[in-house]
């Protein structure tokens, strides 16, 4: 696969690697794709991909195809970036105690991050501008709980990928030790190349 994208000019990065039972294997990896084609790419190895051949770890074993599942797992941003312009500021007036002038200045500030729909009521202080900060503060810390959950539950769909192995109807074949591909199909980036040169 490193071959194969480095011939089509896209760059794949070891992320993260999980080492197999024999020495010098692994029982997963994931891998960062980069470059024009990366999608198109990505469809000629997403699904199950067999290898016939025999082992050098379990020389005398009777299998002789072998098959290794590849799964996309959605990018997470780590890096939470709060930009002012994204986020919506309403001036409201405050609810509660606080004598006869709390309801004639707008003072509390509801704060909306426009690209999740994310909101906080801010209440706190006297100042609108004070409020501003601490709004702001929380829309941070609410969006950087939603990342930890999403990267949560990338991970897990990315174990339940490694064990919902699926034997069977292989999108790519590989042979022999030098791993030749005589798998039937033409790669995608091939005929992507192909019908843009027809138009």
């Amino acid at each position: 696969m490193l071959k194969v994208a480095r011939r089509h000019g896209i760059a794949c990065t070891v992320l993260q690697q999980e080492p197999g039972d024999e020495k010098d294997t692994l029982r997963s990896v994931c891998l960062q794709l980069e470059g024009a084609q990366t999608e198109v790419f990505a469809m000629d190895w997403l699904g199950s991909i067999q290898w016939i051949g025999e082992s050098p770890f379990r020389k005398k074993h009777k299998r002789k195809n072998w098959f290794v599942g590849v799964a996309e797992v959605q990018k997470i941003n780590k890096q939470v970036v709060l930009a002012d312009s994204d986020i919506t500021y309403q001036a409201i007036r405050s609810g509660g105690p606080g004598g006869q002038h709390v309801n004639k200045v707008s003072t509390a500030i509801r704060a909306t991050y426009r690209p999740t729909g994310l909101s906080v009521l801010v209440s706190e202080t006297r100042s609108q501008l004070q409020n501003k900060k601490v709004a702001k503060d929380r829309l941070m810390t609410l969006l950087q709980l939603k990342n930890l959950e999403q990267e949560q539950l990338s991970q897990q769909t990315s174990w339940n990928n490694h064990c919902e192995l699926q034997r069977g109807n292989p999108i790519r074949v590989f042979k022999g030790a030098d791993f030749k591909d005589v798998s039937q199909q033409k790669s995608a980036i091939h005929s992507l190349n192909k019908r843009k040169k027809q138009i």
